[in-house]
Order: C-alpha cells, then structure tokens, then sequence
C-alpha cells in the first residue's frame, strides 16, 4: 500500500514499496490532497501490475497515456512505467511554412511567389517564432480580424485564409498536430465582381488598332479571341500547334495540359499576318516578346490608355472571361470549358458575366413560356373540378359502404349479397 506524506508548504510525497522491494517515494510538489488520492490509487495499480506480472487495467493505462511528461517521468524514476521517448520539440511556423513551401517542388515559378506572398500576412501576425501547437482556434479568429483590419480585399483575405487552412492541413497530415486551428474557419468568396470587365468587339477592335506590330495583335486575339492564358499559353505556342487544314490550335498549357481549340474567324487573321511575317524555320509563334524582362501586363495597361480606354484590372484576364462568356452563348458550357482549359464551376464563379447584349435580348425576346404553363394550368384545374363533379354523381348513385355484408373467409373476406 502506499501513503501521503506532507512536508513544509503544502508539498506532498507519495511513498511506496516497490516490487523489489525497496521503498521508494514520488514527490508531487504542491497539489491538493484530493489530487494526492488520485495519483496514490494509481501507483498502487502500478505496484500491484508490476508485481502480479499482469497488464494494466484499460482505466489505468489511459491515465498513464494522459499524464504530463513531468510526472511520467517521476513514475518511470520509480521505476513503474517506461520512459517515454523523447519528443523534439515541435516546429515553429516559420520553419514549417519555409519547408513546406520548399516541398511543394509541383509548384510553378509563379505560382510559388503567389504563395509566398500569401504567406507574409500568416508570419507578420502570429511572428516566425511561434510554435506551430501554440496556435489555437481562438488566434485562427483573430488571424480573419487581423486581415479585415487590413483593409485587403476579399477576394484577397479568401485566397489568404485558404493558404492558411493549407499549411496546417500539411502539419496535422504530417503528425505535427493533432487538429488544425483553421479547420472551422470558413474563408469568404473570392469572386470580386467589381473587377469583371467584359470586352466589347468594339473595345476590343480599338485595342487591337493600338499595338505597336503584328505579333502583339496577335497576343491580345488569342487572349481576347483564342482565350488563352497570358502569358504562359501564348508563349508556348509553336507553329507545329496549328494546324491550318482542320482549322485547329493545340494549346499546351503549363497548368492544365494539352488541349486543343477551334482556330475561330475572328483569330484567324491575326494568326496569318504572323505567319507571314515568321523567319524561315522560326519554331515559336511569338519571338519578339520572349524576354523575361517583357512586363505584358504594364505594355497593355499602355495600349489600352493609347487606344483611348479607361484601364481595367485584370487586364488579360478579362480578355479572356470575355471570350468564354461569348461562347457559352453559342455553345454547350462543358464545351466552351474544354476550349478555355478551366472547370464550370471556376468559369461560373470567376468568368461568366452579365452582358449589356443580354438585357438587350431579354427586352426583344420576352419569354412566353409562364404565361402559356399558366394557361395550361388553368385547363388543367377546370379538368380536375370537372371530374370532381362526376365522381360526386357516381357517388350519389353507388351503394353506401355500411350496406356491404361481408362474410368471414380468412384474410380475404368477400363481399355477399345485399
């Protein structure tokens, strides 16, 4: 049996005979008495397992497994349980988010900065140093209040918030947590409506009158009329990708593989003048405008003020919601979708829009098909009230239920005569 003793200030120590007999003692420190009881009845489970040679009860055991580190291994001193290996201590977020992004060698160039500057908001608030089991729900709630604060878009907080959940999805994968701190953090909607812009044809013509050449024509027609990405998709095209005979483009994408394309009218020209203008054996289509240094966004912003427009965010990209929110028109969206290379849920949240020419269409073509269902509702329910009233005569000429003797066979009765 073991016992409690107390010594000076409220320290107390649990002393035992061991299962070598020797005896031995477990100092506490300052605990209650209640919380003394507690742990004596369970070194006395210990003593007794050790010397019957028998497995801790699952009570027991549990309470083993769920202790602190400092007073396992004050019992494994004693020689009651097995010290526990030793833990390193866990990450800081600094180091988790550097390692983690290092890892992500499936990352392109561009989309590794992008990440990276996502992550600068993560850093800047709860500090490099921070360890990664010391952020808890509560500061994942503060981290949504720290970017709000910020005055930053939300489109930007959403894309921010969804990096955060990344990174300590990656941890809890990896054992480094048990549940990640953002997991009930639910990031806003990223699309930003205001920064939709469709392209007109006539917006889209002035535009194209103001490029300096014929290869830059040709990167805004296939942004504004091929729909391709820029600049990664134009500048990967080569001219063993068209193919003039089947009207075709094959487009292959850095981000979501080959496809292929309809070389449509409006690009065609474009394509040609090019293709007059190419050196012999030249195996790019765009040759001019390869440097790295080439900034397409800030030349655009340029042609667009030259053409005599006002600048819109997202330059090329709403080059190219434009393009797919004028084919799905036309076209069946799962193919319009196969065309500009992105999902129907990314192109109905990101890159279909609401056109002038659709109020327009509205207003000519008012649709009939309510009032003609309200119609054929109303027929409909002078039908059913008419057959109503038949059932009514039928009912007044038929035999009343309670009249019907039936005889007892069985679980099938039959009726007799009245």
């Amino acid at each position: 049996m073991a016992s409690i003793s107390r010594g000076p200030g409220g320290r107390r120590t649990i002393q035992f005979v061991a299962p070598d007999g020797q005896r031995k003692s477990i100092r506490l420190g300052k605990v209650s008495q209640d919380v003394a009881e507690r742990i004596k009845t369970k070194v006395e489970h210990l003593v007794a397992a050790a010397m019957s040679r028998c497995p801790l009860d699952a009570e027991t055991a549990r309470w083993v497994g769920e202790i602190g580190d400092r007073l396992a291994g004050k019992l494994a001193a004693a020689g009651l349980i097995p010290r526990r290996p030793a833990v390193p201590p866990a990450p800081t977020l600094g180091e988790f988010v550097d390692a983690y992004l290092a890892g992500r060698t499936d990352h392109k160039p561009n989309t590794r900065a992008n990440c990276r500057t996502m992550t600068h908001s993560l850093l800047a608030h709860f500090g490099r140093e921070k360890r990664l089991h010391e952020i808890t729900p509560g500061d994942a709630d503060s981290f949504v209040v720290y970017l709000r604060q910020g005055g930053l878009a939300e489109a930007t907080i959403g894309r921010r918030i969804k990096m955060a959940k990344q990174i300590f999805r990656a941890a809890v994968r990896r054992k480094l947590l048990a549940e990640s701190p953002f997991a009930d953090v639910k990031p806003p909607k990223e699309t930003n409506e205001r920064r939709q812009i469709f392209i007109t044809q006539e917006m889209t013509q002035r535009l194209l009158e103001a490029c300096p050449d014929a290869e830059y024509r040709l990167i805004v027609a296939l942004a504004r009329y091929g729909g391709l990405r820029t600049p990664s998709e134009t500048l990967a095209l080569t001219w063993s990708d068209v193919d003039w005979e089947r009207g075709r483009l094959r487009i292959d994408s850095p981000k979501t593989g080959v496809r292929h394309i309809p070389l449509f009218p409006e690009l065609r020209p474009y394509l040609e003048a090019v293709f007059d203008e190419a050196a012999e054996g030249s195996r790019y289509v765009i040759t001019t405008y390869r440097s790295a240094r080439k900034n397409f966004r800030t030349r655009l912003v340029r042609i667009i003020r030259r053409a005599g427009l006002e600048p819109w965010t997202k330059p090329f990209q709403n080059l190219r919601a434009s393009r797919q929110t004028e084919l799905a028109a036309a076209f069946p969206l799962h193919v319009v979708c196969k065309w500009i290379g992105n999902s129907q849920v990314v192109a109905q949240n990101h890159y279909l829009q609401v056109t002038e020419e659709h109020f327009a269409q509205a207003l000519q073509n008012p649709v009939q098909q309510p009032a003609a269902t309200g119609r054929m509702a109303s027929q409909g329910c002078a039908d059913e009230v008419s057959k109503m009233a038949s059932c009514k005569v039928l009912r007044a000429d038929a035999i009343p239920c309670e009249d019907v003797q039936h005889a007892w066979r069985d679980s099938n009765p039959q009726p007799t005569a009245p």
